[in-house]
């Protein structure tokens, strides 16, 4: 049963928009007290609701104009493990997320690329030659509309 109530969740959802809010903004917003405000975010820090702060960039500004989710299926070699799978393909820097799922493949991940010549160097080069690395599937990410919420 959950210990949170309705003005934590508001809370979560106002730091999910802007987590540099302050804690004054936050007050007025939900018509408490300053002090209250940094308790209950303490407390959700405490608690492990609130894990940390993340910045967000913008990849295509930064050069990254291509976005793609690759499902991967291991191969089904013996000797293959989850570890040295996960830990091979968390070294590379244009993999953004690494999810081990149930389903078609064993594996989806987030990937950036400076564009489709870049993405196809890096599935050769990198993801390709992972330990244990078979079926791959590839979407380009069109458009994305919603970030996900805290809840």
């Amino acid at each position: 049963m959950s210990t949170y109530d309705e003005i934590d969740f508001a809370l979560l959802g106002l730091l999910s928009k802007d987590a540099e809010k302050s804690a004054g903004a936050l007050a007025q917003q939900l018509g408490m007290s300053q002090p209250a405000i940094w308790r209950r975010i303490r407390r959700l820090e405490e608690n492990g609701v609130i894990k940390g702060h993340r910045l967000i960039l913008d990849r295509e500004k930064l050069g990254f104009g291509v976005t793609v989710f690759l499902g991967i299926k291991l191969s089904g070699k013996k000797g293959v493990q989850l570890e040295d799978f996960e830990r091979a393909v968390s070294a590379i820097p244009e993999v953004q997320t690494v999810e081990h799922v149930l389903g078609m493949y064993d594996y989806r991940l987030r990937v950036v690329a400076r564009n489709i010549a870049d993405f196809e160097r890096i599935l050769r080069r990198r993801v390709m030659t992972l330990p244990g690395a078979g079926d791959v599937e590839a979407n380009v990410l069109l458009s994305e509309e919603r970030r996900p919420g805290p809840i």
